[in-house]
């Protein structure tokens, strides 16, 4: 309190580097808390689906579980369940998790 007492007392020359003491403080903030995990957590995605392979079992971001069958550029067909004709092509970013298949 007693600083923004002295910065406004002294007249202006005094206010602007507090603000810009401020505005590097939230920046910092800011990029510490939400800008720098986010990135972490896209590179961990792609890391992820650039390792996929066929037989990989999958887990979509609706919930389901299967595994995949074949792989392009974008996108993957997803067998799920029991029955053998339930193949679905969807894009890579659908997947949400993935467990490699045992050799």
């Amino acid at each position: 309190m007693s600083i923004l007492l002295t910065a406004t007392g002294t007249g202006s020359t005094g206010l602007i580097p507090m603000i810009l003491m401020y505005v590097v403080i939230f920046g910092a903030f800011f990029y510490f808390v939400l800008y720098r995990p986010q990135k972490k957590e896209q590179k961990k995605m792609n890391t992820m689906l650039s390792s996929l392979e066929i037989g990989d079992s999958v887990l979509t971001n609706s919930g389901f579980y299967g595994i995949i069958i074949d792989i392009t550029d974008d996108t993957v067909i997803v067998e799920f369940g029991n029955n053998k004709n339930c193949r679905i092509p969807m894009q890579k970013t659908a997947i949400s998790q993935v467990e490699k298949a045992e050799e």
